[in-house]
């Protein structure tokens, strides 16, 4: 979006356009658009408020109903946080004691509604003049947010009364493509963090694939996931790390407008995680757990074993203790039915004898892509199967499967 989209969003007719639309449709929007023409709308007016639409209705998957009051970017829906995730973040501030959080890189302003949402003031910055003026529009309702177009780097912290920091830096080239080099965000990491100097409650959203080689010493770092996506990684330093420095992995479940949470941390002292056959269960570690390195912890709270010690597969020989109230589940659980070799042949048989038709494939640590198997088993029938394809013994294996209700 560029500053004269904007300004004719903004305009009385403009913002009433775009609030007037009806829920976006795909389908629909080349005959909405003529529509409008034929009305008389401003064809650039009609183009920026059909892009509102749309964005808002991919942002609600984030945002929910806050989205429809809210304008967007692609990029600033992209990187925006989840507002369950925003959420927590804001708590970790509040229950620091923190009272004035400066958002260095605000966007289009997800998590500066969260932390004004819960009391905090907040000084929220963005380099880009557009976005800053679609975070001012969005953080409308908040008198205790303030919002800059300026370089978050350049803010007098001590100055400006600052008592705490966030910062989640852009991870995405003007072409969309993503960086994973953290000396390439903008702004770049190292930079970022250097604040904890001056302001020791720090927070850095960066991408769930950063690797652990590298990460400071003084910093809890935390995956997170919600619904089983892994949605990003956290550095969380000084007293937004009342757990002290360490890996945890959050794991989010929502449903029926409830969330339910589980946190898992290391030990002081890494495992050593137990490898043994396969047991008449089978759980898949959740994304962030497997990301966060700690599927030998999951293993001790679920009472297994790894079927291999360098893969995220956990079996055990009787069902684990299902999730106390409010807890998300740390694994996918399945039964498993029948063990064998990998062989393409015999399994091909298997599955005719049986009649298995709706083929699910999983794989682990083994270099057989589910596509191809699919096509070179070509199963027929009207039963379905869920296979594992992974390392057992030092050996190739087939794990069928069907999932725990």
């Amino acid at each position: 979006m560029d500053a004269a989209s904007l300004s004719k969003l903004l305009s009385p007719d403009g913002w009433a356009l775009v609030n007037s639309l009806p829920p976006y449709d795909e389908k629909q929007a080349m005959a909405l658009a003529t529509r409008l023409r034929a009305e008389g709308v401003d064809p650039d007016l009609a183009a920026a408020a059909l892009t509102q639409s749309r964005l808002r209705a991919k942002a609600r998957a984030k945002l929910g109903d806050f989205a429809d009051g809210m304008l967007f970017t692609p990029d600033g829906v992209e990187q925006a946080t989840r507002l369950v995730v925003a959420a927590l973040h804001a708590r970790r501030y509040l229950a620091a004691g923190v009272t004035r959080v400066a958002d260095l890189t605000s966007g289009i302003g997800a998590d500066a509604l969260a932390f004004a949402g819960v009391g905090l003031r907040v000084l929220a910055t963005d380099v880009d003049e557009v976005t800053a003026a679609l975070a001012t529009v969005n953080l409308r309702h908040f008198p205790e947010a303030e919002v800059r177009h300026a370089d978050g780097l350049t803010l007098d912290l001590a100055a400006e009364g600052v008592d705490g920091v966030y910062a989640d830096p852009a991870r995405r080239t003007r072409g969309g493509r993503r960086v994973f080099d953290p000396a390439a965000y903008a702004p770049p990491l190292d930079a970022v963090w250097d604040l904890r100097a001056q302001v020791p409650a720090l927070g850095i959203k960066v991408g769930p694939g950063i690797p652990h080689q590298g990460l400071p010493d003084d910093a809890e770092t935390q995956w997170v996931s919600v619904d089983g996506d892994v949605v990003e990684a956290g550095l969380w330093f000084g007293p937004l790390a009342p757990g002290g420095p360490g890996r945890s992995a959050l794991v989010l479940a929502t449903a029926g407008g409830r969330t339910a949470s589980r946190t898992l941390r290391a030990d002081a002292d890494d495992l050593v995680p137990e490898v043994g056959p396969v047991g008449a269960y089978l759980y898949e570690p959740d994304g962030a757990v497997i990301r966060a390195g700690l599927v030998a912890h999951a293993a001790a709270e679920l009472g297994g074993r790894l079927l291999d010690r360098t893969i995220a597969y956990v079996t055990t020989d009787q069902p684990a203790a299902p999730p106390a109230e409010g807890a998300a589940p740390l694994a996918t659980g399945y039964r498993v039915l029948d063990v064998m070799p990998f062989n393409l042949k015999r399994l091909k048989a298997y599955l005719r004898e049986r009649g298995v038709g709706r083929l699910t494939i999983k794989k682990r640590g083994t270099a057989v892509t589910p596509e191809q198997l699919r096509a070179q088993l070509s199963p027929k029938g009207d039963a379905e199967a869920t296979l594992v394809l992974t390392r057992v013994g030092g050996g190739q294996h087939v794990l069928v499967v069907e999932p725990l209700r």
